[in-house]
């Protein structure tokens, strides 16, 4: 019984140490002047370059964002996403309805993919935003149209 005990309290301590180490690291590796959801409003100055704290804390994102179409043409992050302290004429949303955003630039465009491929499908599914390049797979996945051509 007192080998139980001994055993029972050693695996307390190392799953103490595991949960301290845990939390060290934590700390460490995301340190107090990261962005957080929390944090937006504190740091007003940073609305307009996302990419300030981003290039850190969502490093493939940010990337993928400043190789792909959207980046190369400068497209703010706050145009298709918003501004994190809810003013401006887009809500902020981590993660935006894709057909409501893109619309507001690309609306022709979508209705000649509507037409062509009905209206099914979300821009997402062939044009994965953040990604390079802007059009993913849109021309190796070869989506039959609703239309019957002769």
């Amino acid at each position: 019984m007192a080998a139980t005990k001994k055993y029972l309290l050693l695996g307390l301590v190392v799953v103490a140490l595991g949960v301290g180490g845990f939390f060290l690291y934590l700390d460490k590796a995301f340190p107090e002047d990261r962005c957080e959801g929390a944090k937006h409003l504190d740091r007003p100055e940073d609305y307009l370059d996302c990419v300030t704290c981003h290039a850190k804390a969502t490093a493939k994102v940010t990337q993928d964002w400043q190789e792909s179409k959207h980046g190369v043409m400068l497209v703010k992050c706050v145009v298709c996403h918003g501004e994190p302290d809810g003013k401006g004429s887009v809500p902020f949303e981590r993660v935006p309805d894709a057909n409501r955003i893109c619309a507001q630039c690309h609306d022709p465009a979508m209705k000649r993919m509507e037409a062509k491929y009905g209206g099914d499908l979300d821009c997402n599914t062939c044009h994965p935003h953040h990604q390079n390049p802007m059009h993913g797979d849109a021309y190796e996945n070869k989506i039959p149209t609703t239309k019957t051509t002769f």
